[in-house]
């Protein structure tokens, strides 16, 4: 990929460096925040070290992509965080046909740069690395309750496709000891 820059404001959307991965935490913490709606706090040091570790995995493996946009004189300002995930066909078939679909896992933009082009710039980038790698299908997810991404997502032709739900373990347990699967 080369560094390319946004005309608007100068902003450089660039492959993420071994330098960047503190920054990039930063920002995945901010998004995972932003989702949940809560307090602004610090991360365990365990945390923190596997991300870190998860992030340093992805910038040499070719089957993923972590880009940065950079802005002059204040540094990075965003990230996006592609893999390609392969799967095979589960009916019937011909012959080998394997699925490939590029994951976006997290994209995020500091609020205070945010309508400037750069999150467009930042997807250019994710959108060009899944079609270079055969994937012609983009799949996301987002929380229900963060409006500004189902807006966003839905405008740029994403439609869900299914529903996650979650529980806690303890909570279906008890439930089902009292024959809620009836």
């Amino acid at each position: 990929m080369a560094e390319k820059r946004s005309k608007k404001d100068q902003i450089l959307v660039r492959p993420a460096e071994q330098g960047d991965i503190p920054m990039l935490v930063g920002f995945m913490a901010k998004l995972a925040l932003h989702v949940a709606g809560g307090e602004p706090q610090t991360l365990k040091r365990k945390e923190k070290q596997r991300l870190m570790e998860i992030l340093a995995s992805a910038l040499t493996n070719t089957e993923k992509l972590v880009v940065v946009a950079e802005a002059p004189g204040t540094g990075l300002v965003g990230m996006g965080y592609i893999y390609i995930w392969r799967s095979q066909g589960i009916w019937e078939q011909a012959g080998d046909l394997e699925f490939k679909s590029g994951i976006i896992d997290d994209i995020w933009v500091e609020p205070e740069y945010r309508k400037r082009g750069i999150f467009s710039a930042m997807l250019r980038e994710l959108v060009a690395f899944a079609e270079s790698r055969g994937a012609h299908e983009l799949i996301l997810e987002y929380s229900v309750a963060n409006k500004e991404a189902e807006v966003t997502w839905s405008r740029l032709g994403f439609k869900p496709t299914g529903v996650r739900a979650a529980a806690f373990t303890h909570l279906v347990k008890s439930r089902l000891s009292r024959g809620g699967d009836k």
